[in-house]
């Protein structure tokens, strides 16, 4: 006979999304609070999947001029240059840094692609109520949640550009509307991770087996 998974929610328990304390819900108690930090408890984070895709809506609209705008002015005795994201890649590429220009296209193109892409994988997922490949969905969340730190790799290039040649007083470099977009796209991709309550993939096996978690 097949074990029939189970979730906390479907067991009467709740998370306290602040200090992550596991309590036991209060018999028809609509507004209950965390014991330790007092902070309301929900069974799911609220319009959890609302919030995700406007974040992520954004975060894709932003992902546009992010690329398109220029990252960075560069100005010195020999003239002025702007550059964008794939400029920079296509110049350290062409002067033999191909390490370099793979790092920052990896970093700065490819990961917020896939990472909007993977998020949108899981919202579709949920919002169908699907139980395709649960345990490696929630693997994929972790891994979206993971790489969002090293997303800012263009902006901390700009930086140290900027203080390296400031120092030297070589040129002047100022970072274009681009790196504004870019760090946007960061930022909203990460709170639009943050929002995305990871819970509702499994939602769907209480469903199943006829329980509600809510």
């Amino acid at each position: 006979m097949s074990r029939i998974p189970t979730t906390a929610a479907s067991r009467g328990f709740l998370v306290c999304h602040a200090c992550d304390m596991l309590s036991r819900a209060a018999p028809h108690s609509h507004e209950a609070c965390c014991p330790r930090c007092g902070t309301p408890l929900h069974v799911r984070k609220p319009d959890s999947i609302a919030r995700t895709w406007a974040l992520l809506l954004t975060a894709m609209i932003m992902y546009i001029p992010a690329n398109l705008l220029p990252m960075m002015h560069t100005s010195s005795l020999f003239g002025s240059e702007s550059d964008t994201i794939m400029s920079g890649v296509v110049y350290f590429w062409r002067a033999g840094e191909w390490y370099l220009a793979l790092i920052i296209f990896f970093a700065s193109i490819t990961v917020p692609m896939l990472k909007m892409i993977a998020l949108v994988l899981l919202l579709v997922t949920v919002q169908m109520r699907s139980r395709w490949q649960l345990l490696q969905r929630a693997k994929l969340y972790r891994m979206v949640e993971f790489v969002g730190r090293w997303s800012m790799l263009d902006i901390y290039v700009v930086a140290l550009m900027v203080a390296l040649v400031q120092l030297k007083a070589l040129a002047t470099i100022i970072p274009g509307p681009g790196a504004i977009a870019f760090g946007a796209v960061v930022v909203l991709t990460m709170f639009a991770a943050m929002a995305f309550d990871p819970r509702l993939m499994w939602d769907s096996l209480d469903k199943e087996h006829g329980r509600n978690p809510a």
